[in-house]
């Protein structure tokens, strides 16, 4: 039987297979809790990955990028996917580049044919049925648990049947959907599931004739014939029915026709454990290729493109045969979600293996940078449509994201050790070659001292030929590294002003001038006259609560003179 993996290109049963068998019988005799499924599910195996995601998942926010960007939709039908199994998937970037090629063709081939498209909607939305029944209780009355049994076969058989009947256009991986399905649908197993649901839905036929009065209402109805289904397997005739009833009593058993029923659904559902197993490790493949294509279709919407990106195998990086970094109309996927207006912006150095300083004012964009930057490299290294209408991106064996944090109650230590606890973390972890995102580095200690531990800092990185990202505001030091490079493989990148020196949040080569701080300060606020004026108004509020509580002035009297003090002694002295 083939498996219809489609996140690995060797395909396996990824799950632990006796203990979902064991949980799927409970699922469908009572039902239970969406999270046992879900456990299964995230225990799963994924293909070997170099990537540690404790490094860069929360700094990334990819929980609320696949939250807020990957919403899958089908027909007007918003359906609830498994976010931290598809979040587990990102986080894990396959080593194997053969993994990720074989996830790319499915992608585009999606993405090139609306026909292959809607075909996996309709696998995933009877699958989606399947998992959403399994974890639905039935309700107290056995022919409720029976038909909510039967309607978890249905939704079974349906999937089998659209894979058997798919994917004819398709010449990726998607294949193997077609080929399960068709050998399925020739086994015993199926063959008793379709004549169980046949017989449930079809046990006979009957012929009635009608007679209406004259007001259109039913007189009379009378049943012409009955035809049952002698050719299904179940099928048991009259006599036989009363035999096989008469025999168990006879025998002493005492059971309903409803248990008999019950017993058979379970019987069905028993000889195709090894191919629900199968389905349910579908479901999760499934998500990640709709949420790629969700993803897509929101850019799309926001007039954004997206794209699958070139990507350079490390042993072309390390032989200088490389073509640029290429990055065209990047965007930051995060501000989707967010409702604002998105620049996309142009990011291309002539290597990969580089270290790029960015400096620029505050607001301009540095921070969403180089969280499009890191997002980007996740994605594409995935299998998965980058935030670009055109990218080229240079493998890297992992990734390492250090945004400014807050500070928060438990830390041990003031912003200068906190800043160098995250660069011996940085070194700690870093592999040869791997993605390095860092914003604003050293900006926790005074200027002399910071500059110190930057230079330090970018020339031992280069050790390690990383592709890193770094901002900062040390404007004259990066100005003096532009002019005097203490290592090889420097590039500079600047917020770009418009001609009121405003950022277009776009950014071009170079070392920035200034931080405009004092343009920050004026449309915060922080202006010496609305600070002031805020003062004023303080001081006013005051007055006019003492006013309006009756306070007096306790300030002391004015000072006077030795003189007019006997004096006023003097005529206030009482008379003896």
């Amino acid at each position: 039987m083939p498996t219809p993996d489609l996140l690995c290109h060797v395909p396996a049963v990824r799950l632990d297979a006796a203990q979902l068998k064991q949980t799927l019988t409970f699922a469908f005799a009572s039902g239970v809790p969406s999270t046992a499924l879900a456990q299964l599910l995230e225990s799963a195996s994924l293909p070997a990955s170099s990537w540690e995601p404790h490094t860069f998942t929360e700094a990334l926010f990819v929980s609320e990028l696949v939250a807020g960007c990957m919403r899958v939709t089908i027909e007007g039908h918003a359906y609830a996917v498994d976010r931290a199994n598809l979040q587990r998937i990102l986080g894990r970037p396959p080593t194997d580049g053969r993994v990720v090629e074989y996830r790319r063709e499915i992608m585009g081939e999606l993405a090139s044919l609306p026909e292959l498209r809607g075909e996996i909607e309709k696998v995933y939305v009877a699958l989606y049925q399947f998992r959403t029944l399994l974890e639905t209780p039935p309700m107290a009355r056995g022919l409720d648990a029976s038909r909510r049994r039967l309607d978890i076969l249905g939704s079974v058989k349906t999937a089998i049947d659209t894979m058997a009947e798919a994917f004819a256009a398709s010449h990726t991986g998607l294949l193997r959907l077609r080929e399960f399905g068709r050998q399925t649908r020739a086994g015993e197993a199926y063959r008793r599931l379709r004549d169980l649901l046949d017989y449930e839905e079809n046990l006979s036929t009957l012929d009635v004739r009608v007679r209406l009065g004259i007001d259109g209402r039913v007189r009379a109805l009378e049943m012409l014939a009955v035809k049952e289904n002698e050719t299904n397997w179940f099928y048991a005739t009259p006599l036989g029915r009363f035999v096989a009833k008469v025999s168990s009593l006879f025998r002493g058993y005492r059971f309903s026709e409803q248990e008999l029923l019950a017993r058979l659904i379970d019987g069905v559902f028993e000889g195709l454990e090894d191919e629900l197993v199968q389905l349910f490790q579908l479901i999760g493949d499934l998500e990640f290729y709709l949420a790629g294509l969700a993803f897509r279709d929101r850019a799309e919407q926001r007039g954004l493109g997206v794209c699958l990106p070139e990507l350079i195998a490390p042993e072309r990086l390390r032989a200088g045969e490389a073509p640029a970094r290429i990055l065209r109309a990047l965007f930051n996927p995060l501000l989707l979600a967010q409702g604002v207006e998105v620049v996309p912006c142009d990011v291309i150095s002539e290597r990969h293996d580089m270290t790029v300083i960015v400096t620029g004012p505050n607001s301009g964009g540095k921070t969403r940078l180089l969280q499009s930057l890191a997002i980007t490299q996740m994605l594409g290294q995935c299998g998965f449509f980058v935030p670009a209408r055109e990218a080229v991106l240079g493998v890297a064996p992992g990734l390492f994201v250090s945004l400014i944090e807050e500070a928060t109650a438990d830390q041990t230590e003031g912003r200068l050790g906190m800043e160098l606890i995250r660069i011996r973390s940085l070194f700690e972890k870093l592999r040869v070659g791997s993605m390095v995102v860092l914003d604003e580095l050293c900006s926790g200690t005074n200027p002399s001292e910071g500059e110190e531990i930057f230079e330090l800092v970018i020339s031992l990185l280069g050790e390690l030929a990383p592709q890193a990202f770094i901002t900062t505001h040390f404007l004259q030091l990066a100005a003096r590294i532009a002019a005097h490079p203490p290592v090889p493989k420097l590039a500079f990148f600047q917020v770009e002003l418009d001609q009121h020196q405003f950022p277009t949040y776009r950014f071009v080569q170079g070392v920035a001038q200034t931080s405009l701080a004092h343009r920050t300060a004026a449309r915060l606020g922080v202006t010496r006259e609305e600070l002031l004026a805020l003062i004023e108004a303080s001081k006013r509020a005051h007055r006019a609560r003492e006013e309006d509580e009756g306070v007096t002035d306790d300030r002391p009297s004015p000072k006077v003179s030795a003189d007019h003090k006997v004096r006023a002694s003097a005529t206030d002295a009482p008379s003896k």
